[in-house]
């Protein structure tokens, strides 16, 4: 009987891979860096044989670090960022890159390069777009697509697979064409919730009619916890693991972050309704699961079963947040590459000068964090950010305050999300925070002052790879469903509660905030 299982998340940067027994323990973990070609602005791109090389890497690592057995594991997940594969028809590479080369055939999640075909589709005002917030953001597969179709003629007559990046996994661990439910109705337009989930008009209407044909896209899909085969025998030698393990359906990263994070609550949906998943690392993504659906504007969804059996998810964020402090500390004369240790001797001064100076450190400055555009709530990915109060000032001591002001402008972003849910019919009260930002202590105490919102840090900070544990672990059978998977693995939390204190200023600092997005507005209507 199998007593393990194997979670892989494939990030921006690295691919994770982490091994999990039935109780939610974590036993061995291992990393392992992927590439990223950037050949002009607002272009990204993968090498999906290098992602591939990366996680067999991790996963030997993860299995030799833990000490389970091959034959002991049950199944492998993987979660992976929203990004696109594309394959030719004998499934070898093919570029995506204007560059040409072969080994970029992958459109990262963060590229931009499809900003007109987004707007496009959101002209269009199909129902589609009821369930993205009613407009179409260049993150999804859809822009990235009709730019691939236009501007590589080449590369689309020869298409013969299109993934997205976790159904591209299970592909190459498997063989089986199978698609996620949750890849495809979260990033590809799919309504799960309808007997014929590809709307052909809308896919006709933005020039993709020969979609389903070109990519191998099936007209079902597998849902989270789900099986898609057990690994091929080239794939269980490349892992290390046997041919008898299983292979659960893909996952969205933050997703399966809000699984893991959310999964002790499942079984109770008064409750899981108050609670909200915030995965933060490079971008941040607000996850809540809702029994009703609830359409609303610049909020992702709401996708029928994305996750959760007979449950509607709704994805808000920033697309900027981690990415945006390392651009503050890479832009500063005081600053540099953006380390780890860097960001911890930022931290750490930042705590002696509040100290100093108390509420008036960094006082007057402001800023606007739309840096990559604003995802949520105002659905504008050509957006811009904004700072305003500089000085002359090029000192270690000024690059803190800089960045001081820039967590507050994060967290209330959050709060700005948060404010605009509940005009929706949401009700959160409780923020679950995962990722990178948990080793922020800035980050960690704005989140609670300036939300008002509780908030809970999970005992083990690897929600992602534990969701996707989850999700496996119900794919081989060692948990009857994910509500069971998600009491017996998740490992409850510490509670953070905000500091009534602080909420006068962090009320006068969100009003401000709301001010810049109107002279913003003013600034480039006028004429």
């Amino acid at each position: 009987m199998p007593q393990h299982v194997v979670a892989v998340d494939i990030g921006t940067g690295s691919a994770r891979a982490g091994v999990f027994d039935i109780r939610g323990q974590l036993l061995g973990k291992a990393e392992h860096p992927i590439l990223m070609n950037r050949p002009r602005e607002n272009h990204a791109e993968h090498d999906s044989e290098d992602i591939w090389s990366a996680v067999c890497i991790s996963v030997r690592k993860a299995m030799e670090q833990s000490g389970a057995a091959p034959e002991s594991v049950g199944a492998i997940g993987f979660d992976a960022t929203c990004s696109l594969v594309v394959r030719d028809v004998d499934g070898g590479q093919i570029s995506v890159s204007t560059g040409g080369e072969r080994r970029f055939d992958t459109i990262v999640w963060l590229d931009h390069r499809a900003l007109k075909e987004a707007d496009f589709c959101t002209a269009t005002k199909h129902p589609v777009m009821e369930h993205s917030g009613h407009f179409m953001s260049p993150e999804m597969e859809m822009p990235k697509l009709m730019w691939l179709k236009k501007k590589l003629p080449g590369t689309w007559m020869n298409t013969g697979y299109l993934f997205d990046l976790a159904d591209f996994m299970t592909w190459k661990a498997s063989g089986a064409l199978a698609r996620s439910r949750c890849t495809l109705t979260a990033k590809w337009n799919y309504l799960a919730h309808l007997d014929k989930g590809w709307q052909a008009d809308f896919l006709e209407q933005i020039g993709l009619e020969d979609l389903q044909e070109r990519g191998r896209l099936p007209d079902d899909t597998v849902a989270v916890g789900q099986s898609v085969g057990t690994l091929t025998k080239e794939a269980a030698s490349a892992f290390g693991l046997t041919t008898g393990c299983h292979v659960s359906a893909g996952m969205v990263d933050a997703y399966a972050g809000a699984l893991g994070t959310l999964g002790g609550a499942a079984h109770d949906p008064h409750k899981l309704e108050r609670q909200l998943a915030l995965i933060a690392g490079t971008s941040s993504c607000i996850v809540s699961f809702s029994r009703e659906r609830k359409p609303s504007h610049g909020m992702w969804g709401p996708y029928y079963e994305a996750v959760l059996p007979e449950s509607w998810l709704v994805e808000a964020g920033q697309s900027a947040t981690g990415a945006l402090l390392d651009h503050i500390v890479r832009m500063h004369a005081a600053g540099g590459e953006p380390t780890a240790a860097i960001h911890q001797r930022i931290v750490a001064r930042i705590a002696q000068l509040r100290v100093e100076e108390g509420d008036n450190f960094g006082a007057r400055i402001f800023v606007l964090p739309d840096f990559h555009g604003n995802r949520s709530p105002h659905a504008d990915p050509h957006a811009v950010g904004g700072i305003s109060g500089l000085t002359l000032d090029t000192s270690f001591d000024g690059l803190c305050a800089l960045y001081w002001r820039t967590g507050v402008a994060i967290a209330l972003g959050i709060r700005h999300i948060l404010e605009q849910m509940r005009d929706y019919g949401y009700a959160p009260d409780t923020l679950h925070v995962a990722g990178g930002h948990v080793k922020n202590p800035v980050l960690m105490e704005l989140y609670a002052d300036a939300t008002g919102c509780k908030v809970v840090v999970p005992k083990m900070n690897e929600a992602v790879l534990l969701g996707t544990a989850m999700a496996a672990a119900v794919s081989c059978g060692l948990h009857r469903d994910l509500p069971s998977a998600g009491l017996a693995m998740y490992p409850g939390g510490d509670v953070l509660l905000p500091n009534e204190d602080k909420r006068a200023i962090y009320d006068r600092d969100y009003r401000r905030l709301l001010a810049m997005y109107r002279h913003r507005a003013e600034l480039e209507t006028m004429e």
